[in-house]
């Protein structure tokens, strides 16, 4: 990277007087004065935010970034200082914080707004992406300009200097690679322009930077070779091999192999053929994706042998000559390593992927629930590359032909975990040849290779040799060949399987003074010990693993013993520790505790953000126990703890988000369940977005436990954040499931709830018969039950449906009726609620002298009973209609006091909703003040994440360009 780290490496501008500089130590220059950037927590903030190009940045990656899974109680009251103390050391004018021009609130974090004259990242990335048009075009010479230009910026890793714990995180690595990959590119590019002298330098420097990438090592094999040294190449590509054998324990790969060859026949790169990967990574999309998304769970450090299988799949990697993109399945019995052996060698290669590595594990043979949609993997996808909501098209194949043109001439790695079918895998392929996929399966799926050309390799348990090879580097080699007899009995009696490996070596660590003789015979004891859970019949890798997962539940304390007993209960792969206390009725921190014991054991592996994760193999043989061990009551007060768990806390999500509805009461929960409250909308979005599988997987495939209230009231607590996240048909599949589990149950007010709520969804999406249909049995039930306020809000769901089929007419004989009921109930809110859904429904006609007398009635009953929602709302209906009437102060008076009203109720969707009403009284003569109200709609909607931030960013835009050309 550039020797020089101390220069300024931004000139002076006219524009903004602020300069930073994150490619090397981080810096930052206001005017002439560099700044002092303080503690070095501040500084990762700052770098963090730096990183990510302009992309929002949530609270949650930031808090994970700083402190891992052990954040202090108030860690986020300490980012916001260090936001606090970043603005007014980079906006030293600033006043508030509303006026904040840089460091600015973004999707429930923060975002900081800098060009390319502010930022050398910014300037790194414009050079390199103009390099790879130019190369494209067959601009060589220009191209090698560009990329030099790019390079000449980087002086050192990025944001060196702050604590490896946060460098090492994979957003820093991830600009790292970038640096690397651009090398590649203009060692490529000088190439063919004849400058190979004016890039050896660079490469030099980059490959002391990364001496295990392969790729930018045969880069520099190759350049040296066309100046004319040799020597020096044949020598460094010794070098090489000798750091991948000691280290990585393989062969050099395909790469380095054919720069050797190079070498070998004194022959300089082909100057007619542009570098592959120069052209995979060049296309603009119309989306701006997250830079270096990078998804891959940790390998294993004791990941030992496959040799083989590793060369096999070196050899699969994309040479930029394959008309398609590239698969890879590996099949294999479960606990064999399928999983194991693809994030390792996906981690081995992830550098060759620098636009970013996706997982998903696809839930194929999940012991509990069904396989996970293509839709909702490509779903998952398409948000973790940074697609808002509202981009995200509604229907499957939408979805997938956008998922398909974002990967479109970028180098992504997919790794689709434990497949269950070629139909599940294949609306995932991406159709460029710069990606390659490797996707793990039970099945071998031969389907997939005839009709896609995917390779496949079929997994082995481990030869004899690879199993005392693992456990030689778990245990010792010392401690392994002194007992090499005993080491293979325990091999054996694990059947060789690297699960079952992995749990005796975790016991065997455990207990450092015994001898392996000892170990050898206690798992020889257990397996007499199995009749009541275990298969009968001759010896196999299934029955012998069964064994060590006895003995080594065995070993357990009982808490822990039984804590594992209620691991099958979980809805999906995860589960928080907050969850997994509800299931054991223990308190936190002893489960805490227990978890631990878990995780030494190797019955339970820790995940992001505090979530645990246990191996399906381990989630049957922890039904299996529970069967044997515990009584039906047992289990079944497990499983109403853990369900109360996610209904409580999703309920205090839903609460904290949505202050402006009515949250309906719950049953109190079950003694012994831990229910999470959070102090802020971000908090409880994250959670939502976080434990979403969970809170569906309970809905849609749980609904034959007897739990069909619990399974109702989850599906209501959902209907809001889902329809406001635009994922209708989740909401949709959501809805039909708790229907259904009401109907199991024959819960009436279930029934007739989930029919109102999946009539609503459906008008939301296709507005058609089926809708009407399940609101009108939604009236039928509540007429039978005599809730006359229920049956009185299926009413006025009729009449969003009429008015969204532009019958207005209907509406209002709708609303007429939900009046009467509401009327008859002496329930005055409702009939205020009422009232002003007709005004905005005559605003809808055009009558809006007539929606001005609805609305001052509604604003009169509100007032009554001291409803500020609803007069709020109303004073808002009133200032639309006072707009249309040309009534320009009556307007700006009415949305005045809404406004006032949704500040004190602190209700940030409806304050947001209520400044575009502002702005769009204002746009025609007052282009100011119409600016100001949406721009502070715009932070807000920006914060919580809503989908309509980017209409009224466009709107924001428009009208700038109005004013300029006026």
């Amino acid at each position: 990277m550039h020797p020089d780290p101390d220069r300024d490496p931004t000139p002076p501008t006219k524009g903004n007087p602020l300069r930073l500089s994150v490619l090397g130590p981080l810096r930052a220059w206001y005017q002439d004065a560099e700044l002092p950037l303080g503690p070095p927590k501040q500084q990762s903030v700052l770098a963090l935010l730096l990183v990510q190009g302009g992309h929002p940045v949530p609270m949650h990656q930031i808090v994970d970034t700083l402190w891992g899974d052990e954040p202090p109680p108030r860690a986020i009251n300490v980012v916001h200082r260090h936001v606090g103390s970043l603005r007014r050391l980079l906006e030293p004018g600033l006043t508030r914080r509303s006026e904040a021009q840089v460091l600015v609130r973004a999707a429930g974090g923060y975002r900081l707004d800098l060009g390319e004259a502010e930022l050398d990242l910014l300037r790194f990335r414009d050079h390199r992406d103009a390099g790879r048009k130019a190369t494209e075009d067959g601009r060589h010479d220009e191209a090698a300009d560009h990329f030099l230009k790019a390079l000449s910026l980087w002086r050192g890793p990025v944001a060196a200097g702050l604590p490896h714990e946060i460098r090492s995180h994979a957003v820093f690595t991830g600009i790292d690679a970038e640096y690397f990959q651009a090398t590649q590119a203009a060692a490529d590019t000088a190439s063919v322009a004849g400058r190979t002298g004016e890039v050896l330098p660079l490469l030099r420097q980059a490959v002391q930077g990364d001496p295990l990438n392969e790729a930018l090592q045969a880069c520099f094999i190759r350049v040296l070779a066309v100046e004319g040294q040799t020597a020096q190449a044949v020598e460094h590509y010794r070098h090489v091999c000798a750091q991948l054998a000691e280290e990585l324990g393989v062969d050099p790969g395909p790469e380095l192999r054919a720069a050797q060859a190079q070498i070998l026949r004194s022959t300089a790169p082909a100057a007619k053929d542009t570098p592959s990967h120069v052209k995979a990574s060049a296309a603009p999309t119309a989306v701006s994706l997250v830079p270096g998304v990078a998804q891959l769970p940790p390998g294993l450090p004791s990941f030992t042998g496959r040799r083989s299988e590793i060369e096999r799949l070196d050899s699969y990697l994309p040479t930029g000559t394959s008309p398609t993109a590239v698969i890879s399945a590996i099949g294999g019995a479960p606990g064999v390593g399928k999983t194991t052996l693809a994030l390792h060698w996906a981690h081995r290669v992830a550098h060759r992927f620098p636009d970013g590595q996706l997982y998903i594990n696809l839930r194929g043979y999940d012991p509990e629930g069904d396989p996970l949609t293509p839709s909702a993997a490509v779903r998952y996808f398409l948000e973790s590359l940074g697609v808002p909501d509202e981009r995200i098209p509604s229907l499957t194949d939408g979805q997938i032909a956008l998922y398909r043109s974002l990967l479109a001439r970028r180098r992504y790695l997919i790794v689709l975990d434990n497949a269950r079918d070629a139909e599940q895998v294949r609306p995932l392929l991406p159709g460029n040849p710069a990606c390659l996929t490797l996707v793990t399966s039970r099945q071998q799926l031969t389907g997939l290779a005839v009709s896609s050309g995917a390779r496949l390799l079929d997994l082995d348990v481990p030869t004899l040799p690879e199993s005392l090879e693992h456990l030689a580097k778990r245990l010792g080699a010392a401690r392994v060949d002194r007992e090499r007899e005993e080491a293979i009995t325990m091999a054996e009696h694990c059947g060789r399987l690297p699960l079952a490996l992995a749990i005796v070596c975790a016991r065997a660590e455990s207990r450092p003074t015994a001898s392996l003789a000892e170990i050898a015979a206690e798992l020889a004891e257990g397996r007499d010990g199995l009749h009541a859970f275990s298969i009968s019949g001759a010896s196999d890798p299934v029955t012998d693993t069964r064994s060590v997962f006895s003995w080594s539940y065995r070993a357990l304390g009982n808490r822990a013993a039984e804590a594992f007993r209620r691991l099958w209960l979980i809805p999906s792969h995860e589960v928080s520790l907050e969850a997994a206390a509800s299931m054991t009725g223990l308190p936190v921190c002893d489960m805490r505790q227990v978890m631990s014991e878990l995780h030494r054991a190797s019955l339970c592996t820790p995940e992001r953000s505090g979530l645990h994760s246990t191996h399906s193999m381990l989630r049957l043989f922890s039904r299996e126990v529970s069967h044997a061990e515990d009584s039906r009551r047992l289990v079944e007060e497990a499983r109403q703890r853990l369900y109360d768990h996610y209904l409580h806390t999703a309920h205090n999500a839903s609460a904290v988000i949505n202050t402006h509805r009515e949250q309906a009461e719950l049953p109190l929960p079950a003694p012994g369940t831990q229910a999470i409250s959070f102090t802020g909308t971000a908090e409880a979005a994250e959670w939502l977005h976080h434990e979403m599988p969970n809170l569906q997987a309970i809905v849609t495939h749980h609904t034959d436990y007897g739990a069909g209230a619990q399974i109702w009231r989850l599906a209501a607590v959902l209907e809001l954040f889902l329809d406001r996240s635009g994922r209708r048909q989740e909401q949709i599949e959501t809805q039909r499931a708790a229907l259904l589990a009401a109907q199991r149950v024959g819960d009436l007010t279930g029934q007739a709830r989930m029919h109102r709520s999946l009539g609503f969804a459906l008008g939301r999406s296709q507005p058609d018969d089926e809708a009407e249909e399940h609101l009108h049995a939604a009236l039928e039930m509540f007429s039978e039950l005599g809730d006359l306020s229920e049956e009185a809000l299926a009413r006025r769901y009729l009449a969003f449906l009429a008015n969204v089929r532009k019958a207005h007419q209907d509406a209002l004989v709708h609303y007429g009726a939900a009046t009467a009921l509401y009327e008859r109930d002496a329930h005055t809110v409702g009939t205020a609620s009422v009232a002003n859904e007709v005004g905005w429904t005559r605003i809808l006609l055009g009558d809006f002298e007539g929606a001005v007398q609805d609305c001052r009635r509604a604003i009169a009953l509100a007032r009554s009973v001291g409803n500020h929602n609803v007069e709020a709302a109303s004073w808002d209906s009133l200032g639309v209609a006072h707009h249309r009437l040309g009534r320009r102060d009556a307007a700006l008076q009415a949305l005045g006091r809404a406004l006032a009203h949704y500040r004190r109720l602190n209700d940030a969707y409806l304050i947001a909703d209520t400044l575009i009403h502002i702005g769009d009284v204002h746009a025609p003569e007052a282009e100011q003040e119409a600016r100001t109200a949406w721009a502070e709609a715009l932070d807000i909607l920006d914060t919580i994440g809503h989908p309509e931030g980017d209409l009224l960013r466009e709107r924001l835009g428009e009208l700038g360009s109005a004013a300029q050309h006026g």
